[in-house]
């Protein structure tokens, strides 16, 4: 075997669905002529010290979890000195990367993209000093997708995202905030914004815009001011449930960087974990920084 890679997988994320997988996983990987070398991680923050303290000598890095394992192990990789085509193999329950880039659910014919696939360079994100891979967001909607049930959206789709927000938009929270984008500065009190690069959020499709590019060097960057009565919010829910009904209080735009400063700390979401508080957040498209493995034959649009 003359190829070496590091395979680290979350043994809790999902349903631990890894454990009944794993040694066909790594079977797969073997049969491919790889020597693996297998990290299973024990608590948050493994992941990003395991890529960055990597010996020498590895051709790829492969990893098995959900979104926040991928964004740990992406964290790691652009701390690194050399960077390594990264192979994902879907473990979580949500998932919105892996449905982006079409990676399959099924855990064995993932892993056989990791073997099989090509690399594809794609645009990962900054924000401060962290970094995330497809969504950066604060406001009223950031918990809602990661708290409904799976079956719920199954049945009711891009629906239930909103009706669980839309309860909430009477009475929920407001922040006063300078936004700067593409040059322009908008200024006023905001309940919900999302800056992403991917086709869905929180398991739902179709949300972050039309005509996503994942390479494009671009965010889809969404902001929705205040509702300041019942007929605004009326014409939020409408406008974000058809595209085209227009709101004047949803912004919409594709820009490289966006800055968002607030009087008050605000709490963000990256990639469906709490990223902090800040005052100030900095956010930076990275031109196709990462090269991820994908299907041989797919498209990613």
């Amino acid at each position: 075997m003359d190829k070496k890679m590091l395979f680290i997988y979350n043994p809790k994320a999902g349903k631990a669905q890894i454990k009944s997988n794993l040694l066909d996983i790594i079977d797969i990987f073997t049969k491919a002529g790889y020597e693996v070398t297998a990290y299973p991680t024990q608590a948050p923050g493994d992941a990003i010290r395991a890529v960055r303290e990597r010996h020498s000598g590895y051709d790829m890095v492969v990893c098995s979890g959900g979104d926040g394992t991928l964004d740990e192990v992406v964290t790691g990789m652009m701390k690194s000195d050399i960077r390594l085509p990264i192979g994902y193999v879907p473990a979580g329950s949500t998932n919105d990367f892996a449905n982006s880039l079409k990676i399959p659910k099924n855990m064995r014919q993932a892993a056989d993209v990791v073997v099989n696939g090509r690399d594809f360079d794609c645009d990962i994100g900054t924000f401060n000093k962290s970094v995330f891979i497809y969504v950066a967001a604060f406001g009223i909607f950031t918990d809602v997708s990661y708290q409904t049930k799976q079956d719920i959206k199954n049945v009711l789709g891009h629906a239930a995202y909103l009706l669980e927000g839309v309860k909430r938009l009477p009475s929920v929270r407001s922040y006063p905030l300078k936004i700067t984008c593409n040059g322009e500065i908008i200024e006023g009190d905001f309940i919900y914004g999302m800056i992403t690069n991917s086709h869905s959020v929180g398991g739902f499709r179709g949300i972050t815009g039309q005509n996503v590019a994942l390479d494009d060097g671009l965010f889809e960057v969404t902001l929705i001011r205040k509702p300041s009565n019942p007929l605004d919010i009326n014409n939020i829910i409408l406008a974000l449930v058809d595209k085209r009904v227009k709101s004047e209080h949803i912004y919409t735009y594709t820009a490289e960087s966006v800055k968002v400063e607030s009087e008050e700390p605000v709490a963000w979401t990256l990639d469906g974990e709490f990223g902090g508080e800040h005052l100030v957040a900095q956010v930076e498209n990275c031109h196709k920084a990462l090269q991820i493995r994908i299907p041989q034959n797919d498209l990613i649009e």
